[in-house]
């Protein structure tokens, strides 16, 4: 059983930027892929970007290509979301998950296995 915590989220202005981040205890969890998805009021659970265990895959949604990084610290068991140029559309509880596979960069959320309690990003306009 792989625990994980999301934190960084909160309120921010349209144009802005926030950090999250998805930490484990587990060790095992710097030998998996990490994915970050978010769900917004009403809306399907989305892909948002995903990264292989030594950070040297990532896949990111359209959506977010470009102002969103993901990137990892195998060292501290945490793994980052950059985001960046915020806008409303981005607002949603965001998740981190993991998939007890090295390099697969998934976008399907049926392939995870562990996934975090979430964490709240609002962007104002």
């Amino acid at each position: 059983q792989v625990q994980l915590r999301e934190s960084g989220g909160g309120l921010v202005q349209a144009g802005g930027s926030l950090r999250l981040s998805c930490a484990a205890t587990e060790r095992t969890f710097s030998t998996y892929t990490v994915g970050w998805f978010r769900q917004a009021t009403g809306k399907e659970r989305e892909f948002v970007a995903a990264i292989s265990w030594n950070g040297g895959r990532s896949n990111y949604s359209d959506s977010v290509k470009g102002r969103f990084t993901i990137s990892r610290n195998n060292a501290k068991n945490t793994v980052y979301l950059q985001m960046n140029s915020l806008t409303p559309e981005d607002t949603a509880v965001y998740y981190c998950a993991t998939r007890r596979v090295p390099w697969g960069v998934s976008a399907s959320n049926y392939e995870y296995d562990y996934w975090g309690q979430g964490t709240q990003v609002t962007v104002s306009s």
